[in-house]
């Protein structure tokens, strides 16, 4: 895709829903007893993946993509069928939660991606499940994942890694033990999934940086409010604050309080953002985000601030070209082990763009406030790389050429169309 600069952006938007919500509604809606609809659901290429696992596994899911509507008809703890082979396609959240919950079934389970899930580290779940007594076998710390039946026991787990998908993991086995799992965070992560456990009966509590489930649990099905992706929200509100004489509302946006750390990075960076009109539905808060053009100047993020914000550092990183100053980003590890090696793949494309960038193992610095220019964008095919740089393109001297920009898919497909209707030329 070939991406020109713009003069302006201007308007509203409603961003699609929120990924890692809709994976967690349908897996945990589908777990508890009873029917219920799940409204503003994201039909993307990751979450058909869960969607998809979870009717192998026997669960009656119907959908209403036009309406963004999903019915399922739970079958509670103790009723998922059998499936010899579950593709998990690119989704690591997919993979990662199905694991937890297969973990504690009377059946053998299989879990498989493409190339690149199966590339990404799976350690960092064996080890706690294993701990708790499942029979889990890897492939060289890879997928393909062989889960055996077993006999699964309640964990005192210190998390190693910063990680809301091994989490999550664990606290799906937990439910297939009996007594208290208590799990204790060095960095908080998103926490979508006890907060939904929570408003589905569950037994679940946190106090500072422990969380705590007590088991046997009933969970008992409700209809779920999916609000809209703050990590896709991410891209037009980083194009509004670097474009002049720009003013963008987006509404509808989830503003759980362990997702908004990017919103207080832009503010320190000089960021004019605004939450208005702040509500809940099923736990989770929900606002208007009001952004502005603004002067931005260089920050430096630590690897707790990394961690806070890991699918923004990308855009991010955008926007630290565009801001006085130095922007340093330490301890993003992390990154390199997403769907691509995200802190490669960012910096390289802003070296080929002219920003002056530098990298020194898994920490980037960025000088800003100097002019960038069209270049050849490489995502390996990767969603938040090539949204990133499609901002970056935007605000760029020239033309550029996005390669495998379809990969959006993956967590927004009308990624480009949304950003149609607020862009000016």
């Amino acid at each position: 895709m070939i991406i020109n600069p713009i003069n302006r952006v201007n308007g509203e938007l409603r961003t699609p829903p929120d990924k890692s919500i809709s994976h967690r509604a349908i897996i945990l809606s589908s777990i508890s007893n009873g029917n219920n609809k799940i409204s503003n659901f994201l039909f993307s290429k990751d979450t058909y993946m869960t969607l998809n696992a979870m009717r192998k596994l026997g669960i009656n899911i119907e959908t209403n993509s036009a309406a963004k509507e999903v019915y399922v008809q739970g079958k509670g703890l103790y009723d998922l069928r059998p499936a010899s082979r579950i593709y998990c396609g690119n989704s690591a959240t997919t993979m990662r939660l199905l694991a937890g919950l297969l973990s504690g079934q009377k059946f053998s389970s299989y879990l498989f991606g493409d190339d690149s899930l199966n590339r990404r580290p799976m350690e960092r779940i064996k080890k706690p499940l294993t701990l708790m007594g499942a029979n889990i076998n890897l492939t060289d710390g890879h997928a393909p994942i062989f889960i055996r039946p077993s006999n699964l026991e309640a964990i005192n787990y210190h998390m190693q890694i910063p990680s809301a998908q091994v989490k999550s993991s664990i606290l799906l086995a937990s439910l297939y033990t009996k007594g208290i799992t208590k799990i204790q965070e060095p960095i908080l992560t998103r926490n979508h999934t006890e907060i939904m456990l929570e408003y589905l009966n569950c037994n679940i509590g946190s106090k500072e940086n422990e969380i705590q489930i007590t088991n046997p649990n009933t969970l008992i099905s409700k209809d779920i409010f999916v609000p809209g992706d703050i990590s896709s929200a991410a891209y037009f509100i980083a194009l509004a604050l670097i474009t002049d004489e720009s003013s963008l509302i987006i509404r509808d946006v989830g503003v759980n309080k362990t997702r908004t750390h990017i919103l207080e990075l832009w503010k320190k960076m000089g960021g004019k953002i605004e939450i208005i009109n702040k509500r809940n539905f099923n736990g989770e808060d929900v606002s208007d985000i009001v952004v502005k053009s603004s002067k931005l100047k260089g920050i430096v993020l630590s690897e707790e601030d990394v961690s806070l914000c890991i699918d923004e550092i990308p855009i991010l990183a955008v926007t630290a070209a565009f801001a006085q100053g130095e922007t340093k980003i330490y301890g993003a590890k992390e990154l390199r082990v997403k769907e691509s090696d995200r802190l490669y793949l960012t910096y390289t494309n802003l070296k080929n763009m002219k920003a002056h960038v530098e990298i020194d193992e898994n920490n980037l610095s960025i000088v800003g406030g100097n002019e960038i220019f069209g270049s050849d964008i490489e995502t390996q095919k990767d969603h938040r790389i090539a949204m990133a740089f499609t901002i970056a393109s935007l605000r760029a001297v020239g033309s550029s050429v996005i390669k495998d920009y379809s990969s959006v898919e993956i967590s927004y497909p009308n990624f480009y169309e949304d950003l149609n209707k607020i862009i000016e030329y």
